[in-house]
């Protein structure tokens, strides 16, 4: 039983492992284009611009988890019908947000440029590198619905096939577009956009049978409520993790744009770390989900055990890796000495980071699948302010100051 349990994990790890690991390796054939290019406000300007879409596309990852956890559970409990209502509610809040997005392109950037207040030429490169990949906004979006819901269907080879062939496609239109066409910034955000198209066509095709017949009783009021409830509970959890994410980099551009440089490298550590960990949190999610339809507690808590094995395996070897390797990946990333030395005294951290962190990942799949957002989004918000920003709000609340608490 438990060799059979463990071939079903690998089933969904690997491939989602060889699919994830193609994303951050994508980010670092663009950090290369970039980074090679003969100013440092070119690397520091689609730094910005990529923190903001990333940041922007990273909250809507709750279309995402919201899907797996439906699509999981519905597996489980043998509801087809509710499944596809599920799914459509999903895509028509997709659509609705990447409307919202390119709506509102304009005025976050302007948040963004008056917070950092980088030099006229980062902010130029930072708008156009923004004003073209929003205009895949709609695909991407709805990639994170397809891909969740395929993964919660445990049909994660096909999942890798999709994600392959289009970061295949995005790092070779990368090349062409700027090497070939010369179109500089806008061909590295234009190569992202096509990618992002082809993976959404690849994914619409592969669920067409449950979109297509679905059509007469998409909509459902109890439907729309749940996935807006739970959607709205990972969206304050993913608002807590980006501000985070964001403040990095915003401190940087402030300190110059070696720093934003640096930042965007050290990144793409943190990028690998996380999509590689998650191949074990997608087999969770759609593990556990399943068990949840089923209702089968004994069934819960194996699927969480074996997962944790292999959760803490797999983060002992990115930490060897980025041991090994660490130095040699940044210098590939960019020849510029000043932003090679700054990264390389941090790569202790990214070396210490998987074997921390491999815990958060695994309990994320483990609540995604049971359908528990409220607990991801509490646990969040208090990792964020005890552990993030309790210096920054010691320091500036005077009551707190009043007191003597440490800044």
């Amino acid at each position: 039983m438990n060799q059979q349990a463990h071939r079903k994990i690998a089933a969904i790890v690997f491939p989602m492992l060889l699919a994830n690991i193609s994303q951050p390796l994508l980010g670092l054939v663009d950090t290369y284009v970039v980074g090679h290019m003969p100013q440092v406000s070119a690397m520091a300007g689609v730094a910005l611009g990529a923190m903001l879409i990333t940041q922007l596309y990273w909250l809507a990852g709750t279309l995402r988890m919201s899907a797996t956890g439906y699509s999981a559970q519905t597996l489980g409990s043998h509801q087809p019908d509710r499944a596809r209502q599920l799914l459509w509610q999903l895509i028509a809040l997709a659509l609705i947000v990447a409307a919202l997005i390119g709506a509102l392109q304009r005025p976050l950037c302007e948040a963004v440029l008056w917070y950092a207040q980088p030099d006229q030429t980062t902010a130029s490169v930072m708008q156009d590198y923004v004003a073209v990949r929003v205009l895949g906004a709609p695909a991407a979006l709805l990639n994170l619905v397809l891909i969740g819901w395929l993964i919660g269907r445990q049909r994660s080879r096909f999942v890798m096939l999709v994600q392959v062939i289009g970061n295949g496609v995005n790092a070779g239109l990368n090349l062409v577009f700027v090497y070939g066409l010369n179109l500089g910034i806008e061909g590295v955000a234009l190569a992202t956009v096509c990618a992002e198209y082809l993976m959404c066509v690849m994914a619409l095709l592969a669920l067409r049978a449950q979109i297509g017949r679905c059509l007469p009783v998409w909509f459902s009021w109890q439907a729309i409520k749940q996935v807006l409830q739970i959607n709205s509970a990972m969206l304050i959890r993913n608002l807590a993790l980006q501000a985070c994410l964001a403040w990095v980099t915003m401190q940087g551009a402030q300190l110059g744009d070696v720093t934003v440089a640096v930042n965007s490298v050290l990144l793409q550590f943190l990028a690998l770390t996380a999509l590689g960990l998650d191949a074990v949190a997608y087999a969770a999610e759609a593990l556990v989900g399943q068990a949840a339809g089923q209702q089968d507690r004994r069934r819960i808590q194996s699927w969480v055990r074996k997962t944790l094995l292999w959760s803490l395996l797999l983060a002992c070897v990115y930490s060897l890796i980025f041991y090994l390797a660490g130095e040699w990946i940044i210098r590939a990333l960019t020849d510029l000495p000043a932003v090679r030395a700054m990264a390389v005294s941090y790569l202790p951290y990214a070396i210490m980071l998987p074997l921390v962190a491999h815990w958060c990942f695994l309990l994320d799949g483990v609540y995604i699948g049971l359908g528990q957002a409220a607990i991801m989004r509490n646990s969040m918000l208090l990792s964020a302010l005890a552990g993030f920003f309790y210096r920054y709000i010691c320091c500036r609340v005077p009551v707190i100051t009043a007191y003597g608490w440490p800044c």
